[in-house]
């Protein structure tokens, strides 16, 4: 036995502990009043950043204040990234997803369709579930989003750092959907 299986243990434990029984688990994150500023952002309890599922409503969250102001959304999608903030490509790449389409990230809210234009429920929720596939590799999951103007669920990869946190690693949740009724000339 090494001097390091403690270790190993420890932290391979901690994501085995979130994947347990992961099968078909889902989570409502509730978010009873949105953040106005970034400080009332890492204030959420979820911002702990202690559950996974908590991880990936954030997301959604972060990339919601992307239209009206950029800088905070970058900023609060750093925090959640961690140690690994966005790269120069990562910003460019954001900004690409955002012409045009910037009701992508509510359509992950709980009540947003296409047919409401993407007007989420109150008390605003995200939703993320896991799959039996979701233990991707060691100390990352794989969370899944469903969007109410796509028909199949993107997802969210977080990733278990040492200080226990579970941090953005990759999203895959701005690809494009249907466009809001409202502005479909065929709807």
């Amino acid at each position: 036995m090494s001097i390091f299986d403690d270790l190993k243990n420890k932290v391979g434990g901690m994501v085995k502990d979130a994947a347990k029984g992961l099968g078909d688990k889902k989570k409502d994150v509730v978010f009873p009043k949105l953040p106005d500023t970034y400080e009332e952002f890492i204030a959420l309890p979820q911002a702990s950043l202690a559950d996974p599922f908590d991880t990936a409503a954030l997301t959604v969250l972060a990339f919601c204040y992307y239209p009206s102001d950029s800088a905070l959304s970058l900023r609060m999608l750093d925090y959640l990234r961690g140690p690994r903030p966005l790269s120069a490509m990562d910003k460019q790449f954001i900004a690409d997803r955002f012409r045009d389409k910037d009701y992508v990230p509510r359509s992950y809210f709980n009540g947003a369709t296409y047919k409401n234009d993407y007007v989420p429920a109150e008390p605003y929720s995200v939703s993320p579930f896991t799959n039996p596939h979701s233990e991707i590799q060691e100390n990352m999951l794989r969370l899944w989003l469903n969007s109410g103007g796509a028909d199949s669920p993107r997802y969210v990869d977080v990733r278990l750092a040492k200080d226990g946190k579970w941090y953005l690693w990759e999203q895959y949740i701005l690809a494009g959907i249907r466009e809001p009724e409202s502005s479909n000339p065929w709807a």
